[in-house]
């Protein structure tokens, strides 16, 4: 079920209102009916998967809890014991289905550079929306417990709830126990400023998802589908594009899921902080897909030994993470090497911010600050060519592409309005892009527009929120033929 179909209009309604209105020890199990109802209206066969994990991960945590000895502080081998093979049931079942495929290829094309012609087993299966994502929370979790952190949760209808709860479950953002399993516990009483707040938050998603990302991606998909047709500047400007496709389809979603969150009385970490603002490499991803990348800088960076062995290590443990994160995101070796280039920069700008620290220090200018900014912009969305392109092949197609056509004057020909989008469509993209902009902006000096709109009277807010409703109705990507559009995070 998509956020953005006319299923979930429905479905989210009955939800909300039931969850307010039953008593206080139904309101878990309801939840939970909810959350997995709302998972199995993709595929029902799937819920098996979840119940797995579920019930992997919740007896592994209450064995590692009842393994420890009275009045020792370190982990024994038992516990260590019972960890690695929850993580290793755990992991075996998302290398099954997301990654099973991909290593047979890649063995068959191994063997086949020496000779040797190599039978692969005929496995695949259709990837279970929101496997990479609940199968982190679920290890996470369990890692926790192992280092006694947060206790282990007692309650199995709880925790099959933080497992599943349905507004997080398939794109995230990646909740940890102490946050989300502390408030499903108490489940707070919503208040009206709580679903008030939340409705226009999740207002805001809808505008990135349907208004600015659906309509991107008409572009991004028409060049990227032919590049033959579209050389050169068009590809330039359809990364250009899918920069801002991608984060509001996935930001989209993440605020979406932030807004209904808090609607039913429960506040998830918000996973984007306006990422493409950002002045250095570092800053972008300590903003983008937060919740992410602290889970692997909790879970593998640091047990790696972080930067505490040097920096030769230091940067050994960026460029692993950073690889295992490309990983993360799709069984292909482009996006391995996404990550793997994200790392490089990152640590390219972390040698070159030490020689810089030997200079005189000057206060940073507005415009130093906006140069950063631009630079940072430019290499974050050259590495995203590699992660939109079909392939490393295709990705390297397309740069030469760019590097050998030159036909700038496509930006004012009218050329642009041949590539799925007519005039009047990508200008209103643009439009979406600079309200974008501005409140990016606004949000990063002043307090967020949702909180300023609330302090305003009643009428000026209802004109607010009935002009945003009507503003996603009138320019969002719809039609006669239309489909709802999968989240681009759904196949991760």
């Amino acid at each position: 079920m998509l956020f953005n179909s006319f299923r979930f209009v429905l479905f989210f309604p009955i939800a909300l209102i039931c969850f307010h209105v039953l008593p206080r020890k139904a309101k878990a199990p309801w939840l939970l009916a909810c959350s997995y109802f709302f998972y199995m209206s993709w595929n029902p066969r799937y819920i098996v998967l979840i119940l797995f994990s579920t019930l992997l991960t919740y007896g592994c945590a209450r064995l590692i809890d009842a393994a420890r000895k009275e009045g020792s502080d370190a982990p024994g081998k038992r516990e260590r014991a019972i960890l690695v093979t929850g993580i290793v049931l755990n992991l075996s079942v998302l290398f099954l289905f997301k990654y099973f495929g991909f290593a047979c290829s890649t063995l068959t094309a191994v063997l086949s550079r020496i000779g040797i012609t190599a039978l692969t087993p005929a496995w695949d299966p259709i990837l279970p929306v929101g496997i990479s994502f609940y199968t982190f929370q679920t290890i996470g979790y369990m890692i926790d417990v192992y280092r006694r952190t947060v206790p282990a949760e007692k309650n199995l209808l709880q925790y099959a709830l933080f497992v599943s709860f349905f507004p997080q479950l398939v794109a995230g953002p990646i909740e940890r126990s102490e946050n989300l399993m502390s408030q499903l516990r108490e489940l707070p009483r919503p208040t009206y400023e709580a679903a008030r707040h939340g409705f226009v938050v999740m207002l805001w998603g809808y505008f990135m998802k349907m208004v600015i990302a659906d309509r991107a991606a008409i572009f991004v998909n028409a060049v990227y589908g032919s590049p033959e047709k579209y050389p050169g500047m068009f590809i330039v400007i359809a990364t250009f594009l899918f920069a801002f496709q991608i984060y509001c389809d996935f930001a989209g979603y993440s605020t979406i899921a932030l807004g209904a969150a808090e609607m039913l009385g429960i506040r998830l970490v918000n996973n984007f902080e306006t990422p493409y603002l950002s002045t250095s490499i570092h800053e972008f991803w300590k903003r983008w897909h937060v919740t992410l990348n602290t889970w692997f800088v909790d879970y593998v960076y640091i047990p790696l030994g972080g930067s505490r062995k040097g920096r030769l290590v230091k940067y050994r443990n960026i460029l692993i993470v950073f690889l295992l994160s490309g990983l993360w995101h799709g069984a292909r070796w482009s996006y391995v090497l996404w990550g793997g280039i994200n790392g490089v920069f990152q640590i390219l700008e972390d040698c070159f911010s030490h020689l810089a620290e030997k200079r005189k220090k000057r206060p940073p200018t507005f415009a130093s600050r906006c140069v950063k900014t631009v630079g940072t912009f430019l290499l974050i969305d050259f590495t995203w060519l590699f992660f939109r392109a079909n392939g490393i092949r295709h990705a390297v197609s397309l740069l030469r592409s760019i590097a050998g056509t030159f036909n700038p004057w496509i930006l004012f020909d009218g050329s642009l309005y041949t590539c799925g989008l007519g005039e009047r469509e990508f200008r209103l993209l643009l439009v979406g892009l600079l309200i974008l902009f501005a409140v990016g902006v606004y949000t990063r000096c002043r307090p967020t527009i949702s909180a300023k709109i609330e302090r305003q009277p009643l009428y000026f807010r209802w004109v607010v929120y009935i002009g945003a409703i009507l503003a996603i109705l009138v320019f969002g990507v719809w039609g006669s033929d239309y489909n709802a559009t999968n989240f681009i995070y759904f196949q991760f």
